[in-house]
């Protein structure tokens, strides 16, 4: 376990689930920093190690760069609150429907991120959605999905669709909405929505400056994707991830607790 996880001995907590909800909490923080946040809106989820299908989610109200590990709350498919210590937390509606949907569909996802930042936001709502303008959006090339709007993700039944759209891939724009990544680890994650986010960022910066935007062909399109997804590249999100953490160290209430 690593150095920065606080031991479960005290918590009456599985050490497993314990290093999850700490790097979770960890995310919602790194979240807060990169500035990523929309109040209390939006959401992180993880996925709990065992066979049930459990993730945890934020406690609604509790503001990402405020989160500690014992704020996360843990629910099963049907939203069902399953941990007794947390009775009488709430958790946003929108947010489980969006979260509920991918952890029962795709296995390989134990993370998922669903931001409201104004590039992503921005984005989500240009017709052509994310163009292939910069080495941060070639990472995506190829590699992103679309779902369309259909009001506050309230309608269980949109949960359907939105896996289906999602398809196979890792990131999706929510049309008119914002940014939707998953990733194998909570690192991958992190990983996922820093560049996606840069990626709208950037685009909307070209875009602003009023020039002809210059489009690299497609043969470097399909070779910066690549790279940037070959294993070599996806093991070095721990790395950042080990970095990314010193970014938080000593803010105010320790998240590991």
């Amino acid at each position: 376990m690593s150095a920065l996880v606080q031991p479960a001995n005290d918590t009456g907590i599985d050490e497993a689930e314990w290093k999850v909800r700490c790097d979770l909490a960890a995310l919602y923080r790194l979240v807060a920093h990169f500035r990523m946040t929309d109040f209390i809106y939006t959401h992180i989820s993880a996925r709990v190690p065992g066979p049930e299908h459990h993730f945890l989610i934020n406690e609604y109200g509790v503001l990402f760069h405020e989160m500690r590990a014992s704020d996360l709350v843990k629910v099963d498919l049907a939203g069902n609150i399953v941990d007794p210590r947390d009775s009488g937390k709430r958790v946003n509606q929108a947010g489980f429907t969006i979260h509920s949907a991918i952890h029962g569909a795709r296995e390989d996802l134990h993370c998922v991120v669903h931001t409201h930042t104004a590039a992503g936001i921005a984005v989500s709502a240009q017709k052509a959605g994310l163009l292939p303008i910069s080495q941060h959006a070639l990472r995506f090339y190829g590699r992103l999905a679309y779902h369309g709007y259909e009001g506050v993700a309230l309608d269980l039944d949109e949960r359907e669709r939105l896996v289906a759209d999602l398809g196979p891939h890792k990131a999706m724009i929510l049309r008119n909405h914002g940014l939707l990544v998953g990733g194998a680890t909570i690192a991958e994650a992190f990983i996922q929505i820093y560049y996606l986010e840069r990626a709208c960022q950037a685009q909307i910066a070209a875009q602003s400056g009023g020039a002809e935007l210059e489009f690299p062909p497609e043969s470097v399109r399909l070779k910066t994707a690549a790279q940037s997804n070959r294993p070599a590249s996806i093991a070095h999100n721990e790395w950042a991830w080990g970095s990314a953490l010193r970014l938080i160290e000593g803010q105010g209430t320790d998240w590991r607790s």
